[in-house]
């Protein structure tokens, strides 16, 4: 269900030893997808619950548990990098993304120094690292781009963030490109269901549809990158699988946020209920009016977004750092 007419692209949030060697490889080989992303809650959960990672483990020990799951996410992001290789040989798709170190999020040098050594650990051209959307995240993102290292700028809920993405990505782009660099991208990943199961239960009091915000927040964000017209950033939409209790259609983030010259990156069983559908309709870009009138309404009835940008932050960091040291506690034996 990739459009290259449009340029829209659908990569897989889901890293897992055994599913990359086998099954990633057919979805990729079929076009279903042309990329990968991944997170600390990703492997925390893979890692954990996995019997593939069982040997490697065993030839691990002594190691420390930080130390055990970089040689482990090393292998798994390689081993996608190389299973999307010919696609990004192609073109401006085939990227894996790996994140840094979550408790890094307030430490420029500390960031780029990481995410350099993961970049030439893993050796393969078409991985991204994922950045978190923090005021020392972009100065690194700057950085890393510069260095002709792609960036993939996570936790991102706000036109703040944003725009101060842009800013960073493209001195970096530029700096990158100003001393004969050819390639190097980013994409900018903002989240969309955690408004809707944050904001959902007052909008259903208020007698206000549901499951709007988040989409009409990524449209906004959406237009704000296109407005930017760099053809090498673009918008990622993520947090896009339906949770339990929301009642949508399990693809139902994927099809509102249909569009050209962006990525949807979705768990598993969202892009299968995707793929068994009907042909999608283009739905962005949304009109400045439509979306600004949606945001109108919320403020009357009490909703303040800018609370609610740094409420979905604090949370989004939390779960992240929270996921990385309940992995890493499981991998101290």
């Amino acid at each position: 269900m990739i459009d290259d007419n449009i340029g829209f692209s659908l990569w897989l949030d889901f890293i897992e030893r055994d599913f990359l060697r086998h099954r990633f490889v057919e979805m990729v080989e079929r076009r279903i997808v042309n990329g990968a992303t991944s997170n600390p809650s990703i492997f925390a959960q893979a890692i954990s619950t996995s019997p593939a990672y069982e040997e490697a483990l065993e030839e691990l020990k002594g190691l420390s548990p930080k130390a055990k799951y970089e040689k482990l996410a090393i292998e798994d992001i390689k081993s996608a990098a190389i299973a999307l290789r010919g696609v990004y040989d192609e073109g401006s798709e085939g990227y894996v993304s790996i994140e840094v170190d979550p408790f890094l999020a307030n430490d420029t040098e500390g960031t780029i120094a990481e995410a350099r050594r993961l970049f030439a650990e893993i050796d393969e051209p078409n991985v991204m690292i994922k950045i978190p959307a923090t005021e020392a995240g972009y100065p690194a993102m700057q950085a890393l781009l510069a260095d002709g290292i792609s960036v993939n700028a996570t936790l991102v809920f706000s036109p703040m963030q944003t725009r101060a993405c842009l800013d960073a990505m493209k001195i970096g782009i530029d700096e990158f490109e100003n001393t004969g660099g050819e390639r190097v991208e980013a994409v900018i990943s903002v989240f969309v269901s955690r408004f809707d199961r944050l904001l959902d239960p007052r909008l259903k009091e208020a007698g206000l549809p549901v499951g709007r915000t988040g989409i009409m927040n990524a449209s906004k964000i959406y237009n704000i990158i296109e407005a930017n017209h760099t053809p090498s950033i673009r918008t990622l939409f993520a947090s896009t699988g339906v949770k339990a209790g929301q009642p949508f259609p399990a693809d139902y983030y994927i099809r509102e946020l249909y569009g050209p010259h962006c990525v949807n990156t979705a768990p598993l069983e969202t892009i299968e209920a995707f793929e068994k559908g009907e042909a999608p309709i283009v739905k962005l870009p949304r009109s400045e009016e439509e979306i600004e009138a949606y945001f109108q309404e919320l403020g009357k009835h009490g909703i303040i977004m800018d609370a609610v940008y740094a409420q979905l932050m604090a949370e989004g960091l939390e779960a992240f750092e929270n996921a990385f040291a309940e992995l890493l506690k499981k991998l101290e034996a």
